[in-house]
């Protein structure tokens, strides 16, 4: 669902293991590039405003540093709260800042593991809150599927991602340099709905707001990239080292898009949400608990190897 045609599919489809390891690397240098992600953050949950659910168990879906599950539980204050992230180094930056009440109150879980193969039982949330997360899928598709198990009849799925005007002029810099894939490709707001409803969600409602951050070089937000962790995973990237020459030579593409001294940067952000339809069959006796959640090993997510630490080397988008 990346691009048209299996052979593109497969060049813009992600490395998780890479994946990962970025977002290891990141997380110690991601709160103090993630001003767009909490901007976002803060939109999303505002919207919660105006939707009438009272979860008794969340699901924060691609947590990171815990921005989005702080407001979740400021929102919802009795509700049992599971982040989950595929980097390790992230949940712990998010449980070091557990507020003491929800650790007296035993109100939060934390796991390890992959958003496409969900360790959770079905019927387990009330809730589930992705922010920023879902462009990180190869096959969202399939995701949208587990979601649809693991949340209750009646159950909300609240989500913002990347579209595909998303660093636009990034993409085609590189393409003035040439044909490899430098730069991620993201779903179209239409494509998410109807994968969404062929899932199985009902009533899905898809709005996109458009941000342009600026910088005053291009190696600036290259920088802010990779503290964000958003590091090239596509099967379809160069394989060798990015020369200076060919850095030089899309930093003189992307001048094109100066204005008033300063070079945008796009980003398309899709907001969604929909629904689980509500349950036909008898409703289920006794008091609701936690979801009880299989154990990931770590292990177990680093099989296949490490991946080689090129810290110092140009890296792309």
């Amino acid at each position: 669902m990346h691009a048209e045609g299996p052979e593109a599919g497969q060049a813009f489809r992600l490395d998780k293991r890479r994946v990962r390891r970025a977002f290891e690397q990141a997380a110690a240098t991601y709160d103090e590039a993630a001003v767009l992600q909490r901007e976002v953050g803060r939109r999303l949950d505002e919207r919660l405003e105006y939707i009438r659910i009272r979860p008794r168990t969340i699901l924060d879906l691609g947590c990171g540093t815990g921005f989005t599950g702080a407001l979740l539980r400021r929102r919802y204050r009795g509700a049992w709260l599971l982040s989950l992230d595929l980097a390790p180094a992230m949940l712990q930056r998010a449980r070091r800042d557990l507020p003491l009440w929800r650790r007296l109150g035993r109100r939060d879980g934390f796991v390890c593991a992959d958003a496409e193969h969900l360790p959770c039982r079905p019927e387990s949330f009330d809730l589930v809150v992705s922010n920023l997360t879902l462009q990180w899928l190869n096959e969202p598709e399939a995701t949208f599927a587990g979601l649809r198990q693991v949340l209750r009849p009646g159950g909300l799925f609240l989500f913002t991602t990347f579209g595909p005007d998303t660093l636009l002029e990034l993409r085609r810099s590189w393409a003035a340099v040439d044909q490899d894939v430098h730069v991620h490709a993201f779903l179209d707001m239409h494509d998410i709905g109807d994968a969404l409803m062929r899932a199985g969600f009902a009533d899905p409602v898809l709005d996109v707001e458009r941000f342009t951050l600026t910088y005053r070089e291009l190696r600036q937000l290259m920088a802010d990239l990779k503290c964000l962790g958003a590091r090239n995973t596509a099967a379809g990237r160069p394989r060798g080292l990015t020369t200076p020459a060919r850095l030089r030579r899309v930093a003189r593409a992307y001048e094109a898009y100066r204005r008033d001294g300063l070079l945008p940067a796009t980003y398309e952000v899709v907001y969604g949400h929909c629904w689980i339809p509500k349950a036909t069959s008898p409703a289920r006796k006794g008091p609701r608990r936690p979801p009880q959640i299989a154990s990931v090993p770590l292990e177990r997510l680093r099989r296949g190897g490490q991946i080689e630490n090129r810290s110092g080397e140009p890296e792309e988008t």
